[in-house]
């Protein structure tokens, strides 16, 4: 999609000055893992106007191989705003008749999606359209055993569609999933489960599942193992966006081969980056100070404030210009 959001932590209704950015739960988790470093294509359909050249442009920029992304010369690129305020932030879609919308089942077809190590969907493409609705299934329910590795976040959005409709189409989604991201307050809207241990019993087919709860910490599921690993602290500047950088994170880290305590703490500092900004994708620390971060003994660990000068240095946002 396409993003208008205030270049700080602004009402709309202030009228601040806005910046057109990109945004999308699928886009932002590719930037990011493209930033730490990995091979990345993101497949999906824009409109032949400014923003869906914002959107390529921009993913280019950070390295993520658009050659699938199909351009729609009727429907426009989607738009959402972004709304500050102190108790959080609202945000409106403008997504109905949009190119995404357009997506059918036959994309899932494509080669490239079983070619690749690791395939990442969310629970806002099937919310789009019953095309779109279609696609996700066949990628998840209707797949043959084997790789990829289908990751999926549950990324339950109420303004697309409210929790008593979305309920059921997610959970079968999520069982079908070798990989399940789900923030344990968006589970008990939908599934009534308390607790993350409730949601492991809901789920506890999937090989891999990490329940997020915000500031608190994120705990993994696999093998009969639990990984629990606290969210540092964080000077919160606006929050959307984190809950793909979280997912970016981890997803690197498995990738790499990383334990699974690793892999929650590189999802909690791709996090705490964005809640710093009010961008989806916001600058990282550099590896280095990646690395140092992922070694903290666990007592220096549950003391991390962010920002920290020493320990979490951000560098400038990127730029990415029309060349």
């Amino acid at each position: 999609m396409g993003q208008l959001a205030p270049a700080s932590a602004v009402p709309l209704v202030d009228q601040p000055p806005l910046l057109p950015r990109i945004g999308g739960a699928e886009s932002n988790v590719a930037c990011g893992l493209a930033a730490l470093g990995h091979r990345v294509a993101w497949v999906g359909r824009v409109g032949d106007d400014p923003f869906g050249r914002i959107v390529t442009r921009t993913l280019t920029g950070y390295g993520v191989d658009v050659s699938l992304v199909e351009t729609d010369p009727r429907r426009p690129t989607g738009l959402y705003l972004k709304d500050p305020a102190p108790d959080g932030t609202a945000v409106y879609y403008y997504r109905h008749g949009s190119a995404a919308s357009a997506i059918g089942p036959e994309l899932a077809d494509r080669p490239e999606l079983r070619a690749a190590r690791l395939l990442h969907l969310s629970g806002i493409t099937p919310a789009l359209s019953a095309g779109c609705a279609a696609f996700t299934r066949r990628l998840l329910t209707g797949r043959a055993p084997g790789p990829p590795l289908v990751s999926f976040d549950v990324n339950h959005r109420a303004a697309l569609w409210p929790a008593a409709r979305a309920a059921q189409p997610l959970l079968e989604l999520a069982r079908s999933a070798d990989l399940v991201l789900v923030g344990r307050d968006e589970a008990e809207r939908l599934w009534h489960t308390a607790t993350a241990d409730d949601v492991r019993a809901l789920l506890d087919g999937v090989a891999h599942l990490v329940v997020k709860d915000a500031g608190v910490g994120a705990v993994h599921y696999a093998r009969g193992e639990r990984v629990v690993v606290p969210a540092p602290r964080v000077e919160v500047v606006e929050a959307v966006g984190a809950g793909d950088a979280f997912a970016a994170g981890f997803l690197s880290g498995l990738l790499d081969g990383r334990a699974p305590a690793q892999c929650l703490r590189l999802g909690h500092v791709m996090a705490a980056a964005t809640l710093l900004s009010t961008a989806d994708l916001a600058p990282l620390p550099p590896r280095p100070a990646r690395e140092r971060l992922l070694a903290l003994s666990d007592a220096d660990w549950a003391a991390l404030r962010v920002p920290d000068p020493a320990l979490f240095p951000l560098p400038s946002p990127p730029h990415f210009s029309g060349a």
